[in-house]
């Protein structure tokens, strides 16, 4: 399941700034990743620079449900493993698995890495490889989605309890942006932008001492921008359901499907959510993008260092109580 949106951040020509921009591009989990820090030190960016590929390259791998890697037992392995099979799997996937059923508990299941087998059938209808939309019964006999038929055993073990089918495109990209970010903090490089896509993005300190601007694109009229947000040391995820979609009979069908009724949401055009934690942001932009507004900003009330924007259909924009700190 993965997120579009489209952010634009501003970044200024670097008058008044001391350090030089390192930059490298990747792709990874089917999309476009910038990183680039300010720094003096060409060497130690270079390495970062170095060593931030190589952890894309490895979850990219690790969270694959497409293909398998030579050495590696990945998502697709663990898919295509029978029920009741002990799998030895890699320490970082085991977490990151660990993680997702963490967040599925935190978000009362609204959050789930078992929807693959749901997935892959609106994805038949997605493609036009079948006509209309799936049936209740056509997604509910392609398999489990039953997230506790994953067994994590410790030491690095699983067992599929259950026919199901794990699916990390909610959750990857943030997860190793978030990682990609505590690595350069950890090494005093503190001055850096990474963009995930079009609806991801994490910055650290600004270059110049300022504040980065980053622009959200209203859904109803993409060649325009709703919104700036400004702030050091954040993440920003949008969740939203204008541009992957399909449309049938005159109702649109976007990609982000609610656990309990296994077809789309149909609430906001668009939610974004803005944190320190690229991770959460990928969970929660998700998870309040299946709720009601009124119970996303109650739900999000719990949270800390947490803000959110609700594009909602009729063009309304609802925030919550502390983005005016964004302005």
């Amino acid at each position: 399941m993965k997120k579009v949106l489209t952010l634009i951040l501003f970044t200024l020509l670097l008058s008044g700034c001391n350090n030089q921009i390192y930059s490298k591009n990747l792709f990874y989990m089917d999309t476009y990743i910038n990183v680039k820090i300010y720094t003096n030190d060409k060497k130690i960016a270079n390495e970062a620079l170095d060593k931030i590929d190589q952890l894309y390259n490895d979850y990219d791998k690790l969270a694959d449900r497409f293909k398998t890697h030579e050495g590696i037992i990945n998502i697709k392995d663990i898919n295509n493993y029978d029920m009741n099979q002990e799998i030895k799997i890699d320490n970082r996937l085991y977490e990151l698995l660990e993680y997702s059923k963490l967040q599925f508990l935190k978000t009362n299941g609204l959050f789930n890495i078992a929807l693959g087998n749901v997935i892959d059938v609106w994805e038949e209808y997605r493609k036009g490889n079948k006509k209309g939309i799936p049936t209740k019964e056509e997604l509910l006999n392609k398999g489990s989605i039953n997230i506790e038929d994953l067994h994590l055993l410790g030491n690095d073990i699983i067992i599929k309890k259950g026919n199901i089918s794990l699916d990390l495109g909610a959750i990857a990209k943030g997860y190793v942006t978030e990682l990609a970010g505590d690595y350069l903090d950890s090494i005093g490089l503190e001055k850096y932008i990474i963009t995930a896509g079009t609806s991801s993005v994490k910055v650290g300190k600004h270059y110049a001492n300022d504040k980065y601007k980053i622009g959200l694109t209203d859904p109803l009229n993409t060649n325009n921008l709703y919104m700036k947000i400004k702030g050091n040391n954040i993440s920003v995820t949008t969740s939203g359901s204008y541009e992957r979609y399909y449309e049938y009979e005159g109702v649109k069908y976007h990609h982000i499907i609610d656990p309990n009724t296994l077809f789309p949401s149909d609430y906001a055009l668009s939610v974004t959510v803005i944190t320190d934690d690229a991770a959460l942001g990928e969970i929660l932009s998700t998870t309040l993008f299946l709720m009601p507004t009124s119970e996303g900003l109650e739900y999000i009330s719990k949270f800390n260092n947490v803000e959110a924007i609700w594009y909602e259909k009729d063009g309304n924009i609802v925030m919550s109580h502390g983005m005016n700190k964004y302005e």
